[in-house]
Order: structure tokens, then sequence, then C-alpha cells
């Protein structure tokens, strides 16, 4: 498995050093996290998230503890209960459970609340920023920018191709 990881990286950087020299145009390097975090507009929307996040992450635990003092209240009662009571109490507390569990996959789920309103927050910001290095690298004969941050295929750099600096300068935040 390593030997197959290792080929892959290897025949990456093989691919990069090929578009780089045949006809590519230069390499450069930029750090996404390190943009994100001089921009005021990312920091602001990453508040909202949080402070969304949290607000449902209480409506979600108040719906798991109402379920879970259903629970205890039939865990008390129960010798006292019919059997057609039990059933009752029993269908209650598990569709408080289900309840509490559909609000949670609603907020949090793959394609839940919390990630549509984190798209819509970050997508203007990912736009121009793309757009910011579209323009770096265009203008300065760039075939292929590479996100540090993720180290994804980035096996080497030197700092002489960082660019991150210049898109938060064409961005307007002067650091």
């Amino acid at each position: 498995m390593k030997r197959y990881i290792l080929s892959i990286i290897f025949a990456t950087f093989c691919c990069m050093c090929s578009f780089a020299q045949f006809g590519g145009g230069k390499v450069a390097v930029i750090d996404l996290e390190y943009i994100l975090k001089n921009m005021p507009m990312y920091e602001s929307a990453n508040e909202q998230v949080k402070q969304i996040s949290k607000k449902w992450q209480a409506e979600v635990e108040q719906k798991h503890e109402e379920a879970r003092v259903l629970q205890k209240n039939y865990q008390t009662e129960v010798v006292f209960l019919s059997d057609d009571m039990k059933k009752s109490k029993e269908k209650e507390i598990l569709a408080k459970e289900k309840e509490a569990n559909e609000l949670q996959r609603k907020y949090f789920g793959p394609d839940g609340e919390l990630f549509k309103k984190k798209e819509s927050l970050m997508k203007p910001i990912q736009d121009e920023i793309y757009i910011a290095v579209k323009d770096i690298a265009d203008s300065k004969g760039y075939g292929l920018v590479l996100d540090k941050a993720s180290t994804a295929g980035v096996i080497y750099f030197t700092s002489k191709i960082d660019i991150s600096d210049d898109v938060l300068g064409k961005l307007g935040y002067v650091k």
C-alpha cells in the first residue's frame, strides 16, 4: 500500500514537472489557510457559522433531553403501567428520539442546513479568491497554482513561488 501511494505521489510530481517544463508556464503556490486567516470577511462568516451551529446544537440537545426524561419517567412508572400504557409510553419515547435524530440530520447531515449555510457564506469568498488567483496567474504567466495548505500532491516548494501575499493584495488586504 505504501508503495502504491508513493508511486502516485511520484507520478503526480512528474506530471507537474512536465507541465511546468513543456508549455504549461510557471508554477506558483498559495497558502489558502493563510489567505483566509487574513480576510476579515472569512472570519465573520466563520463566526456566523459557529453561532448558528451552537443554536441548532442546543435545539437538538433539548430534543434528546426530552427523550431522556421520558425514558427516565417510564422506567420509574413501568411497574404501575398496564401493557397498553407501556406500549403507548414506549411509542412516545421512540417518537421523541426519532424527532431528535431527524432534527440533527436536518441541521448537521451531509446536505443539512449547516452545510448549506456554510456554503452560501463561503462561496462568495472562494469565488473572490479564485478570481484574484486567476488574475495574478494570467498576468505573471503561471500555468499552475497549487495550494500548499492542502499538501495534495505538493512534495516540495520554494517560498519564491508563493503568491499568497499577492492574492491578499489583489483582494485589498495588505499584510
